[in-house]
């Protein structure tokens, strides 16, 4: 189900652009592939054929008259279905918003993705709302892991992931408040981006918890997640100087790993000449706090139809809204205010090292028949406890790539690059010197790689 030999972001772009290929060749390449794989895969809720055919037909006549197409020529793409698509309704994954009122302009990333000359194919399966880490979705259905088809693709950007891994595209975008990019990503062995809190446009991107919300890049590569990422933020962030001073999150991080994601990571410690082990403080503390920020602000958010359509709702879904509505509001003042704290000592962090290293999950992607994962001993439910090692970086508002690092038993594992805020250039120059050397991505086949 792994498309080998897809070309990625940069290739297709500079094919256009000399013309070895046009954009509507390559949108028509990906309606097929999706057609052919997506109903195994189940990533897509809606191919926008006739919108990405006629995209890509201003691409290619802007080429022909000899006008510049842009960094992203006809290269197709998916965003997660709560990214606003002019003329369609925003379903933010939820059956009840299927008859919402259509989109009147194109969510802010959509419009500049359209401008550097990328092509629009899909929209792409999620947890109801965002709330969750399987894409376990009512009603359109779960969508599957392109490496293991019995095994969930993570979430609760998960079409995302899974159109990527598959090949079907050559990048999507999805969100991340609590690790919903990162997670699938590395159960599908891709690359993402949770960029630094409000570093990329989020203006007609379906909201969920404002205090965390974020979009990101998707991709087979570093090199195409920085290329996607510079046209998501022209301004881009502070400029990698010097080497980097690394270290390797321990304590919470080095707990509850699976053997296989354990060796992995001491592999790729050695091969950078043994790390310095640091650790976060009051870890435990700010995934709790960020469960409890969570829970709050989308209980409260979808309050009214919690009131008047409660059973319009994903069941799973229904039931932690409502609890998070119930909160008390000093509950939520305390979460955010050590929030504050949390964030002074992070920063502290960063002023002895640059670029922290730690796993993504606790191990491969769970199967779908039996959806829990073991923590502390214990089988806890995948669907809200995948993010065990990405809440607390998301409670700091830190940038982080998700980095494909191994394999166990045929299925991807990963591990997050997390930086000071700001400094995402920094994260993809490691990132891209470790892919170099093989340490980190894909290979030339498609297989991801640890060098032993």
């Amino acid at each position: 189900m792994i498309a080998r030999m897809l070309p990625g972001v940069i290739a297709i772009a500079k094919a256009v652009h000399e013309g070895r290929t046009t954009a509507v060749e390559q949108a028509r390449s990906a309606i097929l592939r999706i057609r052919a794989m997506d109903p195994v895969i189940n990533a897509v809720t809606r191919l926008l054929e006739a919108r990405a055919l006629s995209e890509a037909a201003a691409v290619d006549a802007k080429r022909a008259a000899g006008l510049d197409p842009g960094p992203l020529a006809g290269v197709p793409y998916g965003v997660k279905d709560l990214f606003d698509v002019s003329g369609l309704p925003t379903t933010a994954g939820a059956a009840m918003r299927r008859s919402a009122a259509v989109a009147t302009a194109d969510a802010e990333a959509i419009c500049r993705l359209r401008a550097a000359g990328a092509v629009l194919v899909a929209t792409l399966n999620m947890d109801e709302f965002a709330y969750g880490f399987a894409t376990i979705n009512a009603c359109w259905g779960t969508t599957t892991n392109p490496h293991d088809p019995t095994r969930l693709a993570g979430g609760s950007s998960g079409g995302s992931a899974a159109a990527v891994a598959a090949g079907m595209l050559p990048f999507t975008l999805g969100s991340d408040t609590n690790g919903s990019i990162r997670i699938p990503a590395s159960l599908c062995g891709i690359w993402g981006l949770k960029p630094t809190h409000g570093g990329l446009p989020m203006q007609g991107v379906f909201p969920f918890v404002n205090s965390f919300d974020d979009i990101g890049p998707m991709t087979r590569s570093v090199a195409d997640l920085a290329a996607v990422t510079a046209v998501l933020s022209p301004e881009g962030s502070s400029p990698s100087k010097g080497t980097p001073r690394i270290a390797r999150l321990g304590g919470w991080f080095a707990d509850n790993l699976h053997p296989d994601l354990a060796i992995a990571l001491s592999t790729l410690d050695a091969q950078l000449g043994g790390l310095p082990i640091v650790e976060l403080p009051n870890v435990e503390q700010a995934r709790s706090a960020a469960f409890l920020m969570t829970a709050a602000e989308g209980g409260h958010r979808h309050l009214p139809a919690l009131r008047t359509r409660a059973l319009d709702f994903d069941s799973a879904t229904r039931d932690r809204l409502i609890a998070g509505a119930a909160l008390p509001v000093a509950a939520y003042r305390d979460a955010d205010l050590f929030r504050s704290l949390f964030k002074k000592q992070v920063a502290d962090l960063f002023t002895r090292y640059d670029i922290l290293i730690a796993p993504t999950t606790v191990g491969p992607a769970p199967l779908i028949d039996d959806p829990m994962i073991e923590i502390s001993g214990k089988r806890v439910p995948a669907r809200a406890n995948l993010g065990f090692f990405t809440q607390p970086l998301n409670f700091a508002g830190l940038p982080v790539v998700a980095a494909p690092l191994g394999f166990s038993a045929g299925l991807p594992l990963g591990v997050q690059l997390v930086g000071a805020p700001g400094s995402e250039a920094r994260l993809f120059d490691f990132a891209a010197s470790l892919e170099a050397r093989g340490l980190l991505g894909l290979g030339h086949d498609g297989a991801v790689l640890v060098k032993a």
